[in-house]
């Protein structure tokens, strides 16, 4: 067998370790997500409801598992680097679980908007925007309501919990509105990384997770657990906590993984899409006469 063929027979091989090892370009990562966003857009409202009210309910895994690390950790100035570890846990199952989280929806569904420039598909996003944010809000209202109820927690995990929740709410309407962008920006940019993570995903949402916890910023959906426990335990006045909080977390939110991160994202691939739905001119014939 001659060298030449041989090197024949291996070239599929070897093409295809190059691309298994290869990084996802940027428009690669924008068709994907901008699928996935297309997908969400078309599912039915119940399955929508279903979904967002498990995550609302399920990211309250992030202040419990904080409450019991608070608890248990000895008082130290390191100790918040090991307590914001658990901020992680909630977002690991809704994530896993393909679970419909708001914060999510700021990048995953406004990329076909950006796309096609529709009417009908900015009703779509709207709408499911209005049901995903409302089934989150319930589900964190439900989930923060049950973990105050007598014999849920032990008395001193109840009051870790509450001071965890006085930490993550305080503040001003417009400090918390500033503090909320950078969250809108990590959770956009952790949906952007994920296609291309393969093995590291994990590694990834946690980093992003405690770093969003550590540096003090707010999200909308885990803080209405927080707001939800002040609320229940009658620390907190609901007019505070929605003009106080939870809509300038909102808005933070919106302006941070929409405004910021997805348009500037959409700037660096929108010439590159566009070439790529350009269809190439067909070949003129060479004996063609021009009009």
């Amino acid at each position: 067998m001659s060298i030449a063929n041989s090197e024949t027979i291996h070239r599929p091989s070897e093409e295809r370790s190059v691309d298994s090892a290869s990084r996802l370009s940027a428009r690669l990562i924008y068709e994907v997500i901008r699928r996935d966003g297309e997908e969400e857009l078309n599912r039915p409202s119940v399955s929508l409801i279903w979904s967002g009210l498990a995550a609302g309910i399920l990211i309250s895994l992030s202040v419990i598992a904080q409450a019991v690390l608070l608890t248990y950790l000895p008082e130290a100035d390191w100790a918040v680097l090991v307590e914001s570890l658990g901020y992680s846990l909630g977002f690991i199952v809704v994530i896993y679980g393909r679970m419909q989280l708001f914060t999510e929806n700021t990048i995953t569904t406004v990329m076909p908007v950006v796309a096609q420039r529709s009417a009908t598909c900015l009703r779509k996003m709207i709408r499911l925007w209005a049901i995903v944010l409302a089934a989150n809000v319930v589900g964190a209202m439900i989930a923060s309501g049950f973990l105050l109820l007598p014999g849920v927690l032990p008395p001193e995990l109840t009051e870790s919990l509450l001071a965890v929740a006085r930490h993550a709410v305080e503040g001003t309407a417009g400090g918390n509105f500033v503090r909320a962008m950078p969250a809108g920006v990590l959770i956009a940019a952790l949906v952007w990384v994920m296609p291309g993570a393969r093995g590291e995903a994990l590694v990834i949402v946690l980093a992003m997770t405690w770093l969003l916890a550590v540096a003090g910023f707010a999200h909308v959906i885990a803080g209405s657990v927080e707001a939800g426990l002040l609320v229940w335990h009658g620390d907190m006045g609901m007019a505070q906590a929605v003009f106080g909080f939870f809509l300038p977390v909102l808005a933070g939110n919106v302006v941070g993984g929409t405004a910021i991160f997805t348009l500037v994202t959409w700037g660096q691939v929108k010439n590159e899409v566009a070439q790529a739905d350009t269809p190439d001119e067909p070949e003129k014939p060479a004996n063609a006469q021009r009009a």
